[in-house]
């Protein structure tokens, strides 16, 4: 299976069933959805942001139709203005590289540094899917045995309203 090995030892572990589904190489939104049209499954758009001072580090998931704003999520969170972190600190925190961002890369951060924005839509989804850390496949899971592997990841995190 294409992906980190360690990710699907954890999920194993956990005893998390999952679909798997591999593709070609989909970094973008706009890339995936071809692969996507047959998955039964809320597929996510996830965003991987810093704050001003670059020593907080957001993930933003949303369903991948809905678009950001930027400049709300800033006011609520109260930390100035926030940006896409750069490439370096994506691999420093989440060892992954730009499009494959996913929250199964929070097994690579071990301080548990990364804080998580779900969009509160998501919590009443039947399944989500994200990239295995690697953008040649997918991987849809149940949202209740998702919030066991974020539970298990330590990070903190929060379902918040991210569009209207």
């Amino acid at each position: 299976m294409n992906g980190q090995p360690l990710l699907y030892k954890i999920l194993k572990d956990l005893d998390i069933s999952f679909e798997y589904y591999e593709h070609p190489p989909a970094p973008t939104i706009e890339e995936a959805k071809q692969y996507w049209e047959d998955l039964d499954a809320t597929h996510c758009k996830n965003l991987f942001f810093r704050n001003h001072k670059g020593n907080k580090h957001y993930l933003v998931i949303l369903e991948h139709t809905r678009q950001l704003d930027i400049h709300d999520l800033e006011k609520r969170l109260k930390q100035g203005k926030i940006s896409f972190a750069s490439e370096q600190r994506m691999k420093k925190y989440l060892g992954l590289s730009p499009g494959s961002v996913s929250p199964f890369g929070l097994i690579n951060d071990i301080e548990s540094h990364v804080h998580v924005y779900f969009d509160e839509k998501l919590q009443h989804a039947k399944t989500i899917s994200f990239h295995p850390n690697n953008n040649n496949a997918s991987i849809i899971v149940s949202v209740t045995n998702f919030i066991k592997f974020m539970n298990w990841t330590g990070n903190t995190y929060e379902f918040m309203k991210l569009y209207d």
